[in-house]
């Protein structure tokens, strides 16, 4: 007997410890935290663990905003462990049914210790059967604000019993299993009931009742095994009382350790405080440790899809004809630039000629040009191959950056690529149709000009003279003397040199513009890059960055409640 005392004294240790205190700021800042992380995390969490998780926030911004300070203790337990008879006992008086005849009890019932108002509290637990109990007195000390609750039979055969009792166990602050030597290792029970109270870290006691149909030895023996099963259900901590209604005996210690959890009103934070841990866990469990920055991810095989998408390489070729065309216009032989009008404007062609720099014609465009160069026949819509590298190449983006991501959130990337591809294509056709694709003018297209005007000019003046004195000799006047450069005569060398030398410039300059048109090109490749980089920012990068932004919020915010 006394082995069985000091065992129990033993265990009277380890629960009387006194339990860590939880501040109403600590639980608030936990519960802000996941509820944060449910609006972050969104359709990308566990749906069950979510709505766990939501039930969880509810209850504990409703449970810390009822006024008075109570601790709720439920009794729960099956049928016929006496489970009436231990409340009846705590309370001192005959409140709860006990007979042969099973379920007994069907609604739950409450014993309010004390003189403190309970009706908020008990309303929201919906609890209608309501008893006082003085805390005044031996059986009363120290168990001023409990509220006591007797549950419905767990493994009723109504099923309506069993809901309601599972109902209030997500309320109270403390549970109390009572059993008796029959059905504790009832393995049903166990799975059903048991794994309930071990995903909670709150107070958990089990009660051992009808040990007066024991031995000491065997409620000994009894005991021990039922404490090896509650830490195999992993209820860590759990507290085993030997009980009996009919003697008395083990209802003072179960007594005391109520009153141990009334003492420090922390019980209910506490059972809050160990809800929103365990749903922040659970729902952890779906979200990884880190991600990649959206922005950071290399994407050189995106941006060379979205710039064939675009038909860049195209505008790059009409832009370089463009230069030379221009430069021709320019540069060339002063009586061959005529032939500029037969040769069409390449950017014109691809309604582009409106984008531009300094020396771009002025013409206004309204919504009906924009609609009209948008993905129709200005740029020549992409080809079948093109489209699927674009395809390809976002989702090759998509992967690199949801990359070691969860399932739900993996597939959130991707469908936020696939939602912003419909935008794709007119996107890419306004930032090109958005780019200037032209530039200054260069110097030495000007000093050129002056240079052709200028033998242009001399040939004319050559050609004039020698048709004044072909008149002269037609008419046979006096023919003037005429200066001459050795046997030349001046106005020969200058019709003869004025053209060669226009056409041997123009033929330089035509080898100088193919240079400058590659200059060129690659100036506007340029512009046309960073462009499509910048779609390929907003269309495809974007997206993915704000899922990954609500995935590193939702982890933030869940380890922030759990730690």
């Amino acid at each position: 007997m006394s082995s069985t005392r000091t065992g129990r004294a033993s265990r009277g240790d380890r629960a009387a410890r006194p339990a860590p205190q939880i501040s109403a700021s600590d639980l608030a800042r936990r519960t802000e935290a996941l509820s944060m992380a449910l609006l972050s995390g969104g359709a990308e969490l566990d749906g069950a663990d979510a709505d766990l998780a939501r039930r969880v926030v509810d209850k504990a911004w409703e449970r810390t905003n009822i006024a008075g300070d109570h601790t709720v203790v439920a009794l729960a337990g099956a049928t016929g462990s006496g489970k009436s008879s231990v409340f009846n006992a705590l309370v001192g008086s005959p409140i709860a049914t006990i007979g042969a005849r099973r379920p007994t009890t069907s609604v739950p019932s409450a014993a309010v210790w004390g003189s403190r108002d309970a009706t908020e509290l008990l309303d929201w637990l919906h609890v209608d059967a309501r008893h006082s109990v003085s805390a005044d007195g031996a059986d009363g000390t120290g168990l001023e604000g409990l509220v006591l609750l007797d549950l419905p039979d767990f493994d009723s055969r109504e099923v309506s019993h069993r809901l309601e009792a599972e109902r209030v166990l997500e309320l109270v602050d403390v549970f109390v299993w009572v059993t008796d030597p029959q059905k504790y290792a009832d393995a049903r029970l166990h799975d059903e009931f048991v794994s309930l109270l071990s995903r909670h870290d709150a107070v958990t006691l089990a009660v051992l009742n009808q040990v007066d149909r024991l031995s000491p030895s065997e409620t000994s023996s009894v005991r021990d095994d039922l404490t090896r099963l509650l830490l195999a259900d992993g209820v860590t901590g759990a507290t085993v009382i030997a009980t009996s209604a009919i003697n008395g005996g083990g209802v003072a210690e179960l007594r005391e350790r109520l009153a141990l959890a009334v003492a420090g009103h922390a019980a209910s934070r506490r059972r809050l405080r160990a809800d929103v841990v365990g749903a922040a866990t659970s729902l952890r469990a779906g979200v990884a440790d880190d991600e990649p920055e959206a922005m950071e991810v290399p994407r050189p095989q995106l941006d060379s899809a979205l710039a064939r998408a675009a038909g860049v390489p195209i505008v790059l070729d009409a832009v370089a004809r463009d230069y030379r065309r221009e430069a021709f216009a320019h540069t060339g032989w002063l009586f061959a630039r005529w032939t500029r009008g037969f040769a069409a404007d390449p950017l014109r062609r691809l309604r582009l000629d409106r984008t531009g720099g300094a020396n771009a014609i002025p013409v206004d465009i309204d919504s009906a040009d924009v609609r009209a160069v948008l993905g129709r026949s200005s740029i020549p819509s992409p080809s079948v191959s093109t489209t699927a590298a674009v395809d390809v190449a976002t989702r090759a983006f998509a992967r690199a950056a949801s990359d070691r991501l969860p399932v739900r959130w993996a597939g959130a990337v991707e469908d936020a690529v696939d939602q912003a591809g419909g935008s794709l294509r007119d996107a890419l056709d306004g930032a090109v149709l958005g780019t200037s694709l032209r530039a200054r003018r260069p110097a030495w297209w000007v000093l050129v000009n002056v240079v052709q005007w200028t033998l242009g000019l001399l040939a004319l003046a050559g050609l004039a003279w020698l048709a004044v004195l072909w008149g002269i000799g037609l008419a046979q006047l006096p023919r003037p003397d005429t200066p001459s450069f050795g046997i030349l005569p001046v106005p020969l060398v200058m019709l003869v040199g004025g053209l060669l030398l226009g056409v041997g410039l123009g033929a330089l300059s035509r080898w100088w513009a193919r240079v400058g048109a590659q200059r060129r090109r690659t100036t506007i490749a340029k512009r046309l890059a960073s462009a499509i980089a910048t779609v390929g920012d907003d269309c495809v990068a974007a997206p993915v960055a704000a899922v990954l932004s609500r995935h590193r919020e939702t982890r933030r915010q869940l380890d922030r409640a759990r730690s």
